[in-house]
């Protein structure tokens, strides 16, 4: 972090500002505390700024609260100092102060994900494409063409130069040695799976085989298979097979342990299907704790399958997981600390404000503009004319005043219901934003220069408002007219 911080921000927030950089240890030399003059630090805008900021400025940094929309780049020539936005709660200022104001680098890995497509045979080829694109922007590396038993696949050839043609790096997973080397003829660039009597299925071929045991679980086998591979000069993966809870599960482990002890040099591959498939569990941890295996064991493939409706995140889910476990490892720290992306039920520290805190902030508030948070004891709505708690929003609704007032009335019961579902999870929740859930779903686009257009509820009450006056200007002319008619 620079020598000298300057931080801006309003009215309402000053106060604790300055308490949270005392409590969070920077020594006092270190930082600086700028009221713009305006009581919502979040609502200034660049024009504010530049009209109250003078300079030359007597910092290192300038820190803005984190949902100020601007250009920083514009506003860092414009003082010659570099601009950042902090985080959006003030909560969160210590950690960001501790790890400075760069997120964490989350850009590396080491795991390629083949992700596989399980009925290839009986898709038609445009959706095995659109699939395959689907997959590659959700983060895998190789589309795993998933063939079926005793399920003809006429097709495989062109299934594989077709997704070859579209840049894309393939491999056919069958149980059918036939299929095997149809696939690896036709270009494919992995197959799954061969043993030590079907290794010379591929021989003259380019493709890289993934070697399993056979009979299954007998590594001796395996390590037969990777012998024979080597003596041919054959480039190959190895999959001990990772069986589910309750089969095996924990013998499985042992053999991935095992086969990297004795073959420290190994490319090694892991199916997770077996577990995050077959256990009814979200999949999120799960995929997290073996990605953190395959980290220590250095097992740097992984082959995935997106079938069952709570894994339709699996790709997100690896992908989030390989770049935590990468940057841990690199880091040689624990994966703690890195973001939330895999927090989505959850989250480290979930209420921005206590209580008291919310209660001193509603003290403030001079306007008729509802507040909304969610804190340890329920959700808090509150203005001017008052500041209600609880942890039923129906409870609530009838002390708001607002039941001639449709739109409104829509909104803040949209807003209530997130901040319940916020507060009962123990999620964060911020007004006018929608709920966090991570790798799980989606974030809609945040434009970090301008804030949000006007919603829809909003609009219809300024021009409901806007019609009301409209009408009053008419019925005073009116008046005024009918007045002058009878002088």
């Amino acid at each position: 972090m620079s020598d000298k911080l300057l931080f801006l921000t309003g009215h309402l927030a000053e106060a604790r500002l300055k308490s949270t950089l005392v409590e969070a240890g920077l020594g006092q030399h270190k930082w600086a505390v700028h009221n713009v003059g305006i009581k919502v630090a979040a609502l200034m805008t660049e024009k504010i700024l530049r009209n109250r900021l003078e300079g030359p400025l007597e910092a290192d940094q300038v820190i803005l609260p984190g949902r100020v929309r601007m250009d920083l780049e514009s506003l860092s020539a414009h003082y010659g100092v570099p601009f950042i936005l902090g985080p959006e709660e003030m909560i969160d200022l210590p950690q960001f102060l501790g790890r400075g104001a760069k997120p964490p680098d989350l850009s590396g890995y080491d795991i390629n994900i083949f992700a596989e497509i399980v009925e290839a045979p009986e898709v038609p080829l445009e959706e095995v494409i659109a699939r395959a694109r689907t997959h590659q922007a959700a983060g895998a590396d190789v589309i795993d063409i998933g063939c079926q038993p005793d399920v003809p696949f006429p097709h495989l050839e062109e299934t594989v130069q077709a997704l070859k043609a579209e840049g894309l790096k393939v491999s056919v997973d069958s149980g059918d040695v036939d299929e095997l080397q149809r696939g690896a003829l036709a270009g494919a660039d992995y197959v799954l799976s061969l043993d030590e009597t079907s290794l010379d299925a591929v021989a003259g071929t380019t493709c890289v085989p993934v070697l399993v045991p056979k009979p299954h679980g007998d590594l001796d086998s395996l390590f037969r298979a990777i012998d024979k591979a080597n003596a041919l000069g054959i480039k190959h993966l190895a999959d001990p097979i990772l069986d589910p809870i309750h089969f095996g599960f924990v013998a499985s482990l042992e053999r991935y342990a095992e086969l990297r002890r004795r073959c420290p040099n190994v490319e090694i591959l892991m199916g997770t299907g077996n577990l995050t498939e077959l256990t009814d569990a979200d999949s999120q941890g799960l995929t997290t704790l073996l990605l953190g295996i395959c980290s220590e064991l250095q097992i740097r493939n992984v082959l995935i399958v997106q079938v069952s409706p709570h894994t339709r995140r699996t790709v997100e889910e690896h992908d989030a997981a390989r770049r935590l476990m990468y940057r841990a490892r690199e880091d040689n720290a624990l994966p703690k600390g890195y973001g939330g992306g895999l927090l989505s039920l959850h989250e480290l520290r979930a209420f921005a404000q206590t209580p008291d805190q919310i209660a001193e902030t509603a003290k403030a508030i001079r306007d008729s503009n509802f507040r909304i948070e969610a804190a340890s004891d329920g959700v808090h709505i509150y203005n001017r004319f008052g500041h209600h708690a609880g942890t039923d929003p129906f409870e609530l609704f009838p002390k708001l005043g607002i039941e001639d007032d449709a739109s409104h009335a829509f909104y803040l019961g949209y807003e209530l219901a997130k901040a319940e579902i916020a507060q009962r999870l123990g999620k964060r929740y911020t007004q006018d934003r929608p709920l966090d859930w991570g790798v799980a779903a989606d974030a809609p686009d945040d434009d970090k220069i301008h804030h949000a257009p006007e919603g829809a509820t909003l609009r219809a009450a300024r021009e409901k408002n806007e019609k009301a006056r409209a009408a009053a200007r008419t019925e005073k002319d009116d008046a005024k007219a009918r007045s002058n008619d009878k002088t």
